[in-house]
């Protein structure tokens, strides 16, 4: 593999500035998608029209679209060589997005009760932004990024990563809630009760939120706070839509509970 990116990239000077200008790109994608998703929600789940191709299962589309987020970066780790790897502050910001993606990748999609088939497009789009963020984040950490020795104890890392784990239990359990609303035989929407769902209607949201923004703060880089970014602006906006479909859907909704921040949004 290294060949390869020695063949599509003439100095590691160049492959660096590509992934800086992919990370700008993605941030300029994440204001693009904020303006869009204040006209229409992210089509899929509940969401999910004809008008954007036939539907896939839901859990085959879980499966296909985040499986590239975790053998992009899986190739980039084994087959390419980096003193990068080496070293402390890399290993651990990998294995943190390593941690989140086996989870999402290869036992999230075998855990699906139900839930409506996802539309082609935001399928396909779904796999392109997993190979695109997956190369960047990965070729970044494990080529380029470079830390200081002290890293690992710096505030910034340790509440980064105090965030991200944070973030993650959270986002796991809330899916786990989720997933045991309905007993078996049953159908139909539900209130979420208990874990995070208390205050915030958007409970998986809100970790997987704090959870990349941790992760931004640990990594300390564009490429990481690109990603952090465009996680925030999709699955705020879900999670605000989810909070008036709730709603408007159940009287007996609780009306203290918030959309994505405990008490205030």
């Amino acid at each position: 593999m290294d060949a390869l990116f020695s063949r599509l990239f003439s100095s590691e000077e160049e492959e660096l500035y590509i992934l800086d200008c992919m990370a700008y790109s993605m941030a300029f994608m994440a204001a693009c998608t904020f303006v869009t998703l204040l006209f229409e929600n992210v089509p899929y789940g509940r969401y999910a029209t004809s008008k954007y191709g036939f539907p896939v299962n839901v859990r085959l589309a879980w499966f296909v679209q985040e499986l590239p987020a975790f053998l992009v970066p899986l190739c980039l780790v084994v087959w390419t060589s980096s003193a990068k790897t080496s070293r402390l502050p890399n290993q651990l910001l990998i294995a943190m997005y390593f941690c989140h993606y086996v989870q999402r990748s290869l036992i999230y999609p075998f855990l699906i009760r139900g839930g409506k088939p996802t539309p082609f497009a935001s399928f396909v789009l779904a796999i392109v932004f997993c190979i695109y963020n997956g190369y960047m984040q990965i070729r970044y950490l494990s080529h380029y990024a470079e830390y200081p020795a002290y890293w690992v104890t710096h505030p910034c890392f340790i509440t980064g990563s105090i965030l991200w784990l944070v973030g993650w239990l959270v986002n796991v359990h809330s899916d786990h809630i989720l997933r045991n609303l309905r007993k078996p035989g049953e159908t139909g929407y539900k209130i979420p009760t208990g874990g995070m769902f208390e205050y915030v209607s958007g409970a998986n949201f809100l970790g997987e939120i704090t959870e990349w923004a941790g992760f931004a703060l640990a990594s300390h880089s564009v490429h990481s706070s690109a990603f952090a970014i465009f996680t925030t602006v999709v699955l705020a906006s879900r999670a605000v839509a989810h909070h008036k479909w709730y709603l408007a859907k159940f009287e007996d909704y609780p009306k203290s509970r918030k959309a994505l921040i405990p008490f205030l949004l």
